[in-house]
Order: C-alpha cells, then sequence, then structure tokens
C-alpha cells in the first residue's frame, strides 16, 4: 500500500504539469517510465528479501523492458512489457526465481516473464527458434534492472540481433504481413480514424522504424541504440535512409499522435477521432510507410 500510494502521487504530479503543458510527450514518458523502473528495482528489493529461500544477498536476476517500456514511451495506463532472465549456478536456482517472480507478480500487474535460454534462442533462426516479430520485439528491449555482467551479456545478443545480416526483400515481407495481420485483429470502422491502429496511426510509425533499424543497423550504428521512435526516425533521415524531410515530419506527427493517445487515456474516452482531425499527421505517417516499403517494390 506504501508503494502504492507513493506511485499514484508521482504519476499525479505528472500529470498535473502534463495537463499544464509544462511537459512534452516524451518527457511525459521519461517521468513515467523511470517511476515504472523505480518501483520495479523497489519491489525486487523488497521481494528478495522476505523470500524464505534466498541464497545469496542480491538476486542474480535482470529484468528486460519490452513494448513502451522498453523505447522509454510509457504512457498513462500502458502495460509492463518485461521478461526476467537469471544467471546463478545453485542447485535450487531455479526455483528460488520462479518463487521470486511470482511473488512480484503479485505485488505487480505484468504481461511476460521468462526463465533463461535467451540468448539461444533469439540468436538462432529455423524450427523453434526466433521469428521476425520478435526481433521486431528486440528493437524495442532495454536492460532496466540487474548486475553489470548480465547487462554486458544482454547488450551484446541484442547489438548481435538487430545487426544480424538480412534479406532485405524478405524482411519487409514478413514484416507487412505481421502489420496486416495486427490490423485485422484491430478492426478499425471507416468512418473514424485510429491514432493506433488505422492506416497512418502509430502501429505503422512503428514497424517502419523497427524495419530500417534491422535492415540497416549494421551499416548505420547510430540505429542500434534503442532511442525511442522519435530519435530513430531523425537519425535514420539522417543517415540518408529516409527522403529529406519525411522523417522529421514522420516523428512529429508520431510525437503528436501519442499526445492525442495521452489525452485520451486521461479523460477515459476513445483513441479515434473523425477523419481530417488528424490528416496532415495520418499523411506524414504515410508518406514515411510509402518511402520505407513501397520504395523497395519499385
Amino acid at each position: 500500500n506504501l508503494l502504492r500510494r507513493a506511485h499514484h502521487a508521482e504519476v499525479f504530479r505528472t500529470l498535473a504539469r502534463d495537463v499544464e503543458g509544462v511537459l512534452s510527450v516524451e518527457q511525459v514518458a521519461d517521468d513515467l517510465s523511470a517511476l515504472a523502473e523505480t518501483t520495479l528495482a523497489i519491489s525486487l528489493d523488497w521481494c528478495w528479501r522476505r523470500l524464505k529461500n534466498r541464497h545469496r544477498e542480491q538476486p542474480q536476476l535482470a529484468i528486460i523492458a519490452y513494448g513502451k517500456l522498453g523505447g522509454k514511451e510509457l504512457g498513462y495506463g500502458s502495460d509492463l512489457d518485461i521478461v526476467f532472465v537469471y544467471e546463478d549456478d545453485d542447485e535450487n536456482a531455479s526455483e528460488v526465481y520462479a518463487l521470486l517472480v511470482r511473488k512480484l507478480i503479485t505485488w505487480l500487474t505484468v504481461k511476460t516473464s521468462e526463465g533463461d535460454l535467451f540468448a539461444n534462442y533469439q540468436q538462432q533462426r529455423g524450427s523453434n527458434t526466433a521469428w521476425t516479430w520478435e526481433h521486431q520485439a528486440m528493437t524495442r528491449a532495454r536492460f532496466v534492472l540487474g548486475g553489470v555482467s548480465l547487462r554486458q551479456q544482454f547488450e551484446q545478443i541484442r547489438e548481435g540481433v538487430v545487426t544480424a545480416p538480412r534479406n532485405a526483400a524478405l524482411l519487409r515481407d514478413e514484416i507487412t504481413a505481421m502489420r496486416d495481420k495486427v490490423r485485422s485483429a484491430h478492426p478499425v470502422k471507416r468512418n473514424v480514424f485510429d491514432v493506433k491502429h488505422s492506416r497512418g496511426g502509430m502501429v505503422d510509425a512503428e514497424f517502419a522504424v523497427q524495419y530500417l533499424v534491422l535492415s540497416q543497423s549494421a551499416q548505420h550504428p547510430a540505429l542500434v541504440a534503442n532511442v525511442g521512435n522519435i530519435a530513430l526516425l531523425q537519425r535514420a533521415e539522417a543517415a540518408g535512409l529516409l527522403p529529406s524531410g519525411v522523417g522529421e515530419a514522420a516523428a512529429k506527427a508520431y510525437r503528436a499522435l501519442r499526445r492525442v493517445q495521452h489525452q485520451a487515456r486521461l479523460n477515459e474516452a476513445p483513441t479515434q477521432v473523425v477523419p481530417g482531425t488528424l490528416e496532415a499527421e495520418r499523411a506524414a505517417i504515410l508518406a514515411l510507410w510509402a518511402a520505407v516499403f513501397q520504395a523497395l517494390s519499385v
């Protein structure tokens, strides 16, 4: 209860400054992401200290963030997409860390948890190994908690995944096919524009960035770091991977759509608007999509 009260108070402080127009979209996301990381760190420490069968002073456990938290783009009410990874040769390590994670999940509502075998799974391809959509997720992955050794291993694994050699045409087909599946799973009525799922919405921008990272990071190291979609769009344009103005316009549009999404969640309102309300932003995202994917078909 103490932790929840402190968390709610900090969210309210951020919300108040947001409503007053003091904070930018990026600053709101940075504040909410930092709060989530701090909450995770405190919760993990408290859970570990109260674990009866703990066998060492500090747990050899890391937390990897994906999605919005991974990209430091957390919004109000966003889920925490996190993975737990441990490195401990104690014979009871598996049981101990499984109990720790269950205890932590009881304290916090999170979506995912994993055990070991992280590196081998991500770096292989073929039967029963990582699919392209999981590599897309790795572009958004970020180490948020854990020891130096695990951090170094994670950074090496992530860089190896995003810079691995790929067939650009095949990657394009797989990512656009996945985009179609996501769109089918989130149908939008014809008379509205959904800032996240409609054509020209946030998901289109995110998939375009993921393609650029996975296809170009090996040749353009500036795209390796997980610095968020806005900064990556700007870096892609600076690297000559997007026509002049397209990346910057898409970055501004993505920022504007995120602002609309934040406000909708604050007001418990739908993230759908009447057509024409965000036409310039939609056009900028569609131009990005065309520059990234349709140009490859020519």
